[in-house]
């Protein structure tokens, strides 16, 4: 007899009217908000304008979300193409099902074009929203806790998920929470990404690929345990597999990076210069001309009347 244990929603979706309000969906939302928020902040920090986070997000939001959806029909095409299935479900994305991989690599892209707008070098912005990305990923895990999807193995645990749904395959009973596991270590790994910034001065894409290194260490293990139908290859599932080979890819360029660009950008957003500066710069400008101009009309006063005395010893001695 189970002591305690993690309740599943009875429902992951409510109804205001007319308007379903889909857990899964509003997971990812403020996850996305966060993002922004804490991306914005940093690339502030580093020097960039307030704003251009969010103008560049507006590209690679939606890259982003094409791309996660499209791993995951690929990767699980038998529950949209077999026998038996809608192949409409696979744009149903408010019910669950998007992969990390085509998410992080479409958005990408969708960053590179924002970028590629705005004059701004997507490494540096890929470090300011690295963090964002890790504690966005620990709030839409959640969505997979509405969904009750996404468990690892039967444990009798404390802390272990209780599954109470039937369908789609599933043995109601309780299990290991994994989504949850990823929850924790998403957050793990965005303060990991914030302490080692400010302690080594990551620059030049090297604290985006500390956060993919870790957060694939992690992905890996969480995988193992889970035990939803997924593809196999040598015995592993195909997600561990992309993980282990994603994190020797991250660990390769932080290394390389390191040794051929050492430091941080000094300038991650060209003519981002604080009207304060600019202001001051022109105080500075005036009171400088001022100080000029007053020297040289002291100097012309002693010359003239330099010279009026010369000119009085003069007609003195010409009278004498």
């Amino acid at each position: 007899m189970e002591l305690a244990f993690i309740p599943s929603p009875s429902r992951g979706v409510l109804y205001l009217g007319p308007i379903p309000l889909r857990g899964y969906a509003f997971c990812i939302i403020i996850g996305v908000f966060v993002a922004v928020w804490l991306g914005n902040k940093r690339w502030i920090a580093r020097g960039g304008r307030a704003g251009t986070v969010a103008d560049i997000a507006v590209w690679a939001v939606p890259f982003g979300l094409v791309g996660g959806r499209l791993y995951h029909v690929i990767t699980d095409y038998q529950l949209y193409f077999s026998e038996g299935r809608d192949w409409v479900d696979a744009f149903k994305i408010w019910e669950g099902g998007l992969g990390i991989w085509g998410a992080i690599a479409f958005g990408a892209l969708g960053a590179w074009i924002g970028c590629r707008r705005r004059g701004i070098p997507l490494p540096a912005y890929a470090d300011a929203v690295a963090p964002g990305i890790a504690f966005a990923q620990a709030i839409g895990r959640w969505g997979n806790w509405f969904n009750q999807e996404l468990y690892g193995k039967p444990t009798d645990l404390p802390w272990a998920l209780e599954i109470t749904s039937s369908s789609d395959g599933r043995v109601p009973g309780t299990y290991h929470p994994t989504f949850l596991y990823e929850s924790l270590w998403c957050i793990g790994v965005a303060f990991l990404v914030i302490w080692a910034d400010r302690r080594f001065r990551l620059g030049h894409g090297r604290a985006f690929a500390l956060y993919v290194a870790a957060y694939c260490a992690g992905r890996a293990w969480i995988e193992y345990m889970r035990v939803d139908d997924a593809h196999h290859i040598l015995g592993l599932r195909l997600n561990v597999w992309t993980a282990i080979l994603v994190f020797l890819l991250a660990v390769t360029y932080l290394v390389v990076s390191s040794r051929k660009r050492p430091g941080r950008e000094d300038v991650v957003e060209p003519g981002a210069v604080t009207s304060g500066d600019d202001a001051e710069g022109g105080e500075k400008s005036e009171e400088t001309g001022t100080s000029a101009g007053a020297g040289k009309d002291d100097r012309t006063e002693d010359e003239a009347e330099a010279e009026a005395d010369a000119k009085n010893e003069a007609g003195s001695g010409k009278k004498s």
